[in-house]
């Protein structure tokens, strides 16, 4: 892997989670010196989360134990460091407020990405319960512009394998699969691997500073059945194709509890109304796979290859 002609010091908040690990994969392999903040291990951290800790130490990246409410350890931490990437939890968004606070007092952070890592939030206005998500990140991007502090939104859109593991159920024997709407609405799924690297790469771009950018390769633009069809293909196999009627979300996620509801209402905006392709790409405007062509993109089709040798795990999207 290339690495970056100038290498910047690079400080990622929730750097263990489901997306923050490819980040901090990406940012050491291109070179930069990394640090992560990040709770300390307790009695109940689980042992793969020990496991990711050590492969980190292994390659070089520091880990600042410290919780979000010590102000004091995160200034210390930020006066170290050029660049500043969150890819904290949904649960925490709120507290980038935090961060920013003290980005604004250290004065040095050339570059700060918020924890966006999904759709536009600005471009879309999808159910209640996933929209109340949503208004939460504007309010971080919001302050982020009001501080004058030099930003790169990004619309990363879906998390291939993390959709494609709650599409299609790889991991359990089945011959069904649940199609939601008529199956015909376009997604963007991007390979998690894929969102690390390039997630560094516009960090640390003059061209992405105080600008919105946008994960959208042509290749990883796919409807439900496209997907289905793509994987009955590759196993073999032929699924019955089982249809959720939109009314039926819209339903579920006025009757669902919260946090139960925000699932529901993510599946109607992605995979029902196609909210991740309903507005268009201008010339102006940044995305990634046109900004590095030369980088090696993993494809849908690639990624359902790595489905069929050595399927990702599942995870469980935290919005409680």
């Amino acid at each position: 892997m290339a690495r970056e002609a100038e290498p910047s010091r690079i400080l990622i908040f929730g750097g263990t989670g489901y997306i923050g690990k490819h980040i901090a994969r990406a940012s050491v392999a291109f070179g930069h010196p990394t640090c992560i903040y990040a709770r300390p291990p307790s009695p109940q951290t689980r042992p793969s989360n020990l496991d990711l800790w050590r492969e980190f130490r292994s390659t070089g990246i520091r880990i600042i134990e410290g919780e979000l409410d010590e102000y004091e350890k995160i200034v210390a931490s930020l006066k170290q460091v050029d660049i500043v990437i969150s890819a904290l939890a949904y649960p925490q968004v709120p507290d980038q407020l935090k961060i920013i606070d003290a980005i604004v007092a250290v004065g040095n952070i050339k570059r700060f990405v918020p924890s966006d890592f999904g759709c536009e939030e600005d471009k879309i206005m999808p159910l209640p319960p996933f929209e109340e998500v949503l208004e939460k990140k504007r309010k971080i991007r919001r302050a982020t512009e009001a501080a004058g502090i030099p930003f790169t939104f990004v619309a990363t859109n879906c998390l291939a394998a993390y959709f494609i593991n709650v599409l299609l159920h790889p991991h359990s024997p089945h011959d069904e699969i649940v199609v939601y709407g008529d199956g015909e609405a376009k997604a963007v799924l991007n390979y998690e691997e894929d969102v690390g690297k390039y997630t560094i790469k516009v960090a640390n771009d003059p061209r992405a500073c105080n600008r919105v950018v946008s994960y959208r390769p042509k290749p990883n633009i796919i409807s439900q059945h496209q997907l289905i069809s793509l994987w009955e293909e590759k196993t073999g196999r032929s699924f019955k194709r089982v249809y959720v009627p939109e009314k039926d979300l819209v339903k579920l996620s006025q009757t669902l509890p919260p946090p139960e509801n925000i699932p529901v209402s993510i599946l109607h905006s992605v995979f029902v109304k196609g909210d991740l392709m309903s507005y268009e790409i201008d010339d102006d405007d940044l995305e990634v796979s046109t900004m590095y062509p030369e980088m090696q993109l993993t494809t849908i089709d690639q990624l359902l290859d790595i489905f069929l040798t050595d399927p990702p795990e599942p995870a469980r999207a935290a919005f409680g």
